[in-house]
């Protein structure tokens, strides 16, 4: 029997890497996930994928670090369906620079789409869930919320900052039957991480190969990137974890880079 039937996900930065593929793995389960995207065009591509397979999905345009946008798409989730039972707070972009060359504007525009739009998105969704007592938020970590990297600090800031809101709704949650979780990827070749090859292979002075060999994917047990796939199933598996017995977690998903 499908995990997720009729439950509804909202789901964003779902219209590309891994936020869509955790949309169609959301979909392929009976569940409905809302498309939540910057670019409204590609996030009603995807909703039209998967409608295509006669399956439910929804897109809504959203930019997580806008009050308005992330409020109004959460209400026309509610008047669509009328209940939001799990949001992914996936959306994110990645700056690589040395922090003696890191523009101010850009630390604030990191933090703001990785961090302003967790607390966005999660203050909006949680006041329904907390009315139909039951819920999960699962928030888009990275190993680079249990390690630091170079070239990454406000990148390595905010993911460590999702633990700590995590941990917190857990707490606040608990009595509305909410769960919070956060998952933790290594590299995933997404064009996030296709965009960070040449630009830390320049600002390292090494070739794209070796960012590849011996800075993304040195330390895992098989020099392998981790795939969306993988990702997509660890999300699911939070999601489907019906009980406060798993809550305020965080699950590593990178091929042994990090280990605890």
């Amino acid at each position: 029997m499908p995990r997720f039937s009729d439950k509804v996900a909202i789901v964003t930065g779902a219209a590309s890497g891994i936020g869509k593929e955790i949309a169609l793995r959301f979909a392929a389960e009976d569940g409905v996930p809302v498309i939540a995207d910057l670019n409204f065009d590609a996030a009603d591509a995807t909703a039209r994928e998967i409608r295509s397979q006669g399956r439910e999905a929804f897109a809504v345009a959203m930019n997580v670090a806008d009050e308005t946008a992330v409020e109004r798409g959460v209400a026309d989730t509610m008047a669509k369906y009328g209940r939001i039972d799990v949001l992914v707070s996936n959306a994110g972009i990645q700056i690589v620079k040395p922090i003696v060359d890191l523009p101010f504007a850009d630390w604030k525009r990191l933090l703001a789409i990785h961090l302003d739009g967790a607390f966005l998105t999660t203050r909006a969704c949680l006041k329904h869930m907390y009315k139909a007592k039951s819920g999960s938020v699962i928030y888009m970590g990275s190993v680079h919320s249990k390690e630091a990297s170079l070239l990454k600090a406000p990148y390595v800031t905010a993911k460590h900052g999702l633990l700590g809101l995590c941990r917190v709704v857990a707490k606040e949650g608990a009595q509305h039957n909410v769960r919070a979780n956060v998952v933790c990827p290594g590299f995933v070749r997404t064009p996030l991480v296709d965009k960070q090859i040449p630009e830390q292979a320049e600002e390292l002075g090494i070739s794209e190969e070796d960012v590849i060999k011996h800075v993304m994917l040195k330390d895992t047990v098989d020099g392998e990137f981790t795939t969306t796939a993988d990702v997509a199933a660890a999300v699911l598996f939070l999601v489907g974890f019906e009980t406060n017995a798993l809550t305020g977690q965080s699950l590593v998903v990178s091929h042994g880079w990090f280990m605890e």
